[in-house]
């Protein structure tokens, strides 16, 4: 079973309807409880990484999902899930701490002319760790998804799975033992986005 964490995130039901229909067995839970059974978890995330770190903080996930990845059973973050991930965000003048999995910030874009902010839409990824599992069968140069504003910035480049070009080069995706997160959308990114939930999926067994 993977759990899928429900605190109240905009897109969680695209990202329940994507993992289904790559054939993943999926529990949607609010409770810390569930996590114990698990075989893999899922945060998703659009909005603000405050919300999202205090919408947890009240349903006791964060303790959970801390103690869940040093499992080492596959964890997937999604975009403010990516965030999440962090130790802190400049979004809004947070006073948030972030999970703290990784050592880093989350910062915005810098503003130039002509640079559309927020990002919305499509964009393409260098995969810069090709032995990424959440990549077999993906191209360099696929095109996903995105919407957002700020982005991780982390300490440890060792770490980034794939850059992406916004004005800023920045780290769209990320990869360390058991834990994956992306700032893009896999459940709005059409084939490349399935395949890569189908990888994460086949990850948990």
């Amino acid at each position: 079973m993977i759990a899928l964490l429900d605190y109240g995130s905009g897109n969680l039901r695209s990202v329940e309807k994507a993992l289904r229909k790559v054939g993943a067995d999926l529990l949607v839970t609010t409770q810390p409880a569930a996590l114990r059974d698990a075989r893999a978890i899922v945060l998703p995330g659009v909005g603000a990484f405050d919300d999202c770190i205090s919408a947890m903080q009240r349903q006791e996930l964060l303790g959970a999902v801390q103690d869940f990845i040093r499992t080492g059973k596959p964890f997937l973050g999604i975009c403010v899930g990516y965030q999440a991930l962090f130790e802190r965000s400049e979004e809004f003048n947070s006073c948030a701490h972030g999970l703290g999995v990784f050592g880093g910030k989350v910062v915005r874009f810098t503003e130039r002319p002509g640079l559309k902010i927020p990002q919305i839409g499509w964009n393409q990824l260098e995969i810069v760790r090709p032995d990424c599992p959440l990549y077999a069968g993906i191209p360099d140069g696929s095109h996903v998804y995105f919407v957002h504003s700020f982005y991780p910035q982390p300490t440890d480049s060792g770490i980034v799975a794939t850059r992406t070009e916004h004005g800023d080069s920045f780290a769209s995706s990320v990869w360390r033992d058991n834990v994956f997160a992306t700032q893009f959308h896999p459940e709005k990114s059409q084939t490349v986005g399935l395949r890569l939930l189908k990888n994460f999926v086949d990850l948990a067994g």
